[in-house]
């Protein structure tokens, strides 16, 4: 007699995750676009505000004074990439460290190629500043950023541990 549990397969969870990083990115976005203008600004403790900033550039607004080209290169470099990471998963199922990372770098990522069709730019709305940032960035504001980012490196540090972990075991 079959199980009576259900179990997903491992590429449906990794892409399960991977959308909830995309709804959970958008649906902030939404929220800094529904209550702030263009370079609000609310401070929410000493070395953190919440902005809204515009991004039609990359990491650091990377090709941000481009002619506007670069809106289908990252949107093309994002379609690329998050096709690869499916490839990816597909053949790495037992890696779950490895697994995560790319998860996450695939909802990041998506869910910035979605700002740039829908918006033209990237909405980012997270800022943090301290003084020690001083002598790397003006008054020591960080570029702001966004969730996609944030799971964009934290899947990316994954993916360094990962590596770390199999050199090591080798």
């Amino acid at each position: 007699m079959p199980s009576s549990k259900s179990s997903a397969s491992p590429l449906a969870l990794w892409l399960g995750l991977a959308l909830v990083v995309i709804l959970l990115d958008q649906f902030t976005k939404v929220l800094i676009l529904g209550d702030f203008r263009l370079h609000d600004t609310r401070q929410v403790t000493s070395f953190f505000d919440l902005v809204r900033a515009h991004n039609t550039g990359a990491a650091f607004s990377f090709l941000a004074d481009a002619a506007g080209w670069q809106r289908w290169f990252f949107v093309g470099l994002g379609i690329v990439a998050s096709a690869f990471i499916v490839w990816m998963l597909r053949r790495h199922p037992e890696q779950k460290l490895f697994c995560f990372g790319v998860s996450m770098i695939l909802g990041g990522a998506l869910g910035n190629v979605i700002d740039r069709l829908l918006h033209g730019y990237v909405v980012d709305f997270l800022q943090f500043h301290w003084r020690f940032l001083a002598p790397m960035f003006p008054g020591g504001y960080f570029p702001a950023f966004n969730l996609a980012d944030s799971a964009i490196t934290l899947g990316a540090i994954c993916l360094v541990l990962d590596e770390l972990r199999r050199v090591r075991r080798s």
